[in-house]
Parts: C-alpha cells; structure tokens; sequence
C-alpha cells in the first residue's frame, strides 16, 4: 500500500495569497484544492496579515495536510515589497506552525524549474504544466494560485516522488534501466 500525504503549498502575496493543496499517493500526485486568498479590499496590511493567518488555518482544518510548503519571498528593487511579502509568508507559517505542520521553503526558481524544467519560466507556462500534469482545467484560476500549487507539486518532486530516487551512474545505466523512454 503506497504512502499517502497531503500537501498544502502557499504563494503568500499581500494582495492575493494563492494555495494549492494535493494528495500525493505513491509517486501519483493528485489535485484536492486550488484557490486564492483576495486581500486588495483590505486598505490595512495587518488586517491583510491576519486574514492570511485566519484563511491558512481554514484550508488546514478543512484538508488535514501533512505538509507545507511556502515559496520564498525573492529580492527586488523595492525592498518594503520585500518585508511585506515577508510578513504575508510569516503569517502562513505561523498558522501552520500552530498546527505543528513540518515547513518547508523553496525558492521561486526552484519551483519553476521543478515543474517546467526552467527557473525563468512565466507563470503562464508554469500553469499550462500544471494543468497537463496535475489534469485540470484553469481558464478562471488566478495565477497566484497556480504558483501556490506549484510549490506542493514542487515539495513533491523535491521529497516523495519514487521515480526521482532512481540513481544513474550515467547514460548508459540510465538507457539500460529505461529502455520505453529512449527511442
């Protein structure tokens, strides 16, 4: 019987909060929950930061994950920018941390790449991939939620997928191992 685990992964924004939680069963990743967290209505940024931390710990209690995992806040030009979405990312942390959900952080470019094979990938492409991998249809999904799922599909890559355990001691042990998938 495979393992089966839950995970929430957030993109923690000050005027959209994007989640994605997936169950991952075995090395088959499956889509439960896709959505967004609208903050622009609220004029306070605490009020902000406490909406994210009220929410977070709404998808928690409605999903049971076993895991989060949030992206990163990156450095740009303007650095409050930067301390806001610090503070955003804080406020989801903390919510899982009150439920002694295990945290794991990951770099945008981390996640891009996990899941176009790109770190400089577009939003749009990374959630073209995720709608042909996780097979789901997106016209009216935000983008900001589609980066929050594509930090669980990332955390998934990252540490449960059986297949990407396999270790090849080079070209011809991995031709010799996967003889489908060279043509």
């Amino acid at each position: 019987m495979p393992i089966q685990r839950i995970i929430l992964g957030i993109d923690p924004g000050t005027n959209i909060t994007g989640y994605g939680v997936i169950r991952a069963t075995g090395n088959s990743p499956e889509l439960i929950a896709i959505g967004a967290i609208e903050l622009s209505k609220l004029g306070d940024h605490y009020l902000k930061l406490k909406h994210i931390f009220d929410r977070t710990l709404g998808i928690i209690e409605e999903y049971h994950p076993d895991e989060l995992a949030i992206e990163a806040p990156f450095y740009g030009k303007n650095v409050q920018s930067m301390l806001k979405l610090g503070r955003a990312q804080g406020a989801a942390i903390a919510a899982a941390l009150s439920r002694s959900l295990p945290i794991y952080e990951y770099a945008p470019r981390k996640i891009k790449m996990s899941i176009t094979g790109q770190g400089a990938a577009s939003k749009e492409q990374v959630a073209a991939m995720l709608m042909h991998i996780l097979k789901f249809k997106g016209e009216s999904i935000k983008l900001d939620a589609t980066d929050g799922l594509a930090a669980a599909l990332c955390h998934f890559y990252q540490t449960g997928n059986p297949q990407s355990k396999k270790a090849y001691s080079g070209w011809k042990d991995f031709m010799k191992k996967n003889p489908g998938r060279v043509k």
